[in-house]
């Protein structure tokens, strides 16, 4: 009977686990064709890295049914908690001065940069677990919707690793190829990451300070604007219809169709959409500034951008009511 056992587990784990090659995923040496002569690798080294990688089914599986399809209340729940709070004010306590830091160079807010790391990898705790080289070789030449885009991650994870001197078989991360603390995509870490500790390495591997100076330079360079805010909650009049919302638009002209802040808002603030989230009782109406936009440049959801929002504001306000008790009276 062990050894039925031992067979169907090892039949299971056969299929889950295929050699990648060009008679499994056809262009491959097409690919390493265009690395060669493109970039100057050794065509020896790619072929033995190839060799090595592995086709993972269940990359397919899981970008195939990301987390947003959850009901909004049960996402916002994974990431904006009393434990991500908690956590947060340890992180926040430990790198102060780096956050302080990262905020004044590039004008980030440090709540922002904080809860971009702490709903991405609860603070640097769960960074991934698939082989890099593993999950990018399986989208690149088995996800024909965003081939092109992973086939271009994959040539900068290649590049990144001659850089960086990674071994290219040892690096793991998100099951979509997001690297280190920040869950970088390769592009975004040759791109936007910066040295922020000093020790003139960019890690985002296992340096907390280089991942928040580098979060900070991801937001500056997609458009934060400095001193702006992200959302503010807005009411909604019976007369408000989908067709006039369509659009970014003045806060001026959203009180004209019936879209009231619930915020006193500077006139300066720029144009917002309208964007609502379903709950318990209803809708919930929120208006969504350049900001919560540069947000969801991190990960392309409103949920996602909403639930950074919602982490950092939650952990600011912990923070601020925890300094106030902690002052001698």
């Amino acid at each position: 009977m062990i050894k039925i056992l031992s067979g169907i587990l090892l039949l299971q784990l056969s299929l889950a686990w295929h050699s990648v090659h060009a008679a499994v995923l056809p262009g491959i040496p097409e690919f390493i064709d265009e690395m060669v002569a493109k970039h100057k690798f050794e065509r020896a080294d790619l072929e033995s890295a190839f060799d090595q990688a592995r086709h993972l089914p269940q990359v397919i599986t899981a970008i195939s049914r990301p987390a947003t399809i959850r009901p909004w209340p049960e996402y916002r729940a994974s990431f904006v908690n009393q434990e991500r709070i908690r956590l947060g004010l340890k992180f926040w306590d430990k790198y102060r001065d780096v956050l302080q830091s990262a905020e004044q160079k590039y004008g980030v807010p440090q709540e922002i940069i904080l809860a971009v790391i702490g709903v991405e990898t609860v603070y640097g705790q769960d960074v991934g677990t698939f082989r890099t080289m593993d999950a990018l070789t399986t989208l690149a030449f088995d996800y024909p919707q965003r081939a092109g885009f992973f086939r271009g991650e994959l040539e900068n994870y290649l590049l990144l690793a001659r850089e960086q001197q990674f071994d290219l078989l040892a690096i793991r991360g998100s099951y979509a190829g997001a690297l280190g603390i920040p869950q970088f995509m390769p592009g975004s870490y040759r791109t936007y990451a910066v040295d922020f500790n000093g020790d003139r390495k960019i890690d985002l591997l296992g340096a907390a300070e280089d991942a928040i100076g580098s979060v900070a330079s991801y937001l500056k360079g997609y458009g934060w604007a400095s001193g702006k805010i992200v959302a503010v909650r807005a009411q909604v009049g019976e007369t408000v219809c989908a067709g006039e919302v369509a659009s970014p638009r003045p806060v001026s002209a959203w009180s004209a169709v019936g879209v009231e802040p619930g915020a006193d808002l500077v006139q300066d603030e720029g144009t917002a959409r309208l964007i609502d989230f379903t709950v318990a009782d209803g809708k919930e109406f929120w208006l969504a500034f350049g900001n919560f936009d540069v947000i969801t440049r991190y990960n392309n959801s409103d949920y996602y951008a909403m639930s950074v929002f919602q982490l950092a504001e939650a952990v600011k306000t912990a923070r601020g009511t925890q300094n106030r008790t902690s002052v001698p009276k």
